[in-house]
């Protein structure tokens, strides 16, 4: 469990960054997000496949992923990727890697990203509109 202290500011390697400090029990699959995401190496050519190995680690989804010098302070990449919340719902998060490529970090959406957010629902409202190819096809 988080203190009220560690749960509102920024945690070391890939931890959530802006906690929710009303709830400050970190869920299971975000725990096992984190420990999915300890094993970086660095570099920006793995942070995707990281990235995908740790969200399917938990039973959730790589979105995409996106340049994002500019967007979010001390942030080359970002990747959207969703975490199941519960039974029946998903949590839409974003994995950053830092400007020197070394680390990963969870970020939950907030003001500041806000507008990645709402893309990212956009992104899946659309993909869920899509007609499922028969398997045959696929491969």
């Amino acid at each position: 469990m988080l203190s009220q202290d560690i749960a509102t500011r920024p945690l070391p390697n890939a931890a959530i960054v802006a906690a929710d400090a009303t709830d400050p029990i970190l869920p299971l699959e975000l725990l096992e997000l984190e420990l999915s995401l300890e094993g970086f190496s660095g570099g920006e050519p793995s942070f995707c496949e990281a990235v995908r190995r740790a969200a399917a680690a938990v039973h959730g989804d790589f979105l995409f992923d996106l340049p994002a010098t500019g967007l979010i302070a001390d942030c080359r990449r970002l990747a959207v990727i969703r975490i199941p919340e519960g039974n029946t719902t998903m949590r839409t998060l974003f994995a950053a890697l830092d400007e020197d490529g070394a680390e990963i970090r969870l970020l939950e959406p907030d003001e500041e990203t806000e507008h990645l957010l709402r893309f990212a629902d956009a992104f899946v409202n659309l993909v869920q509109q899509l007609p499922e190819k028969p398997r045959e096809a696929a491969q």
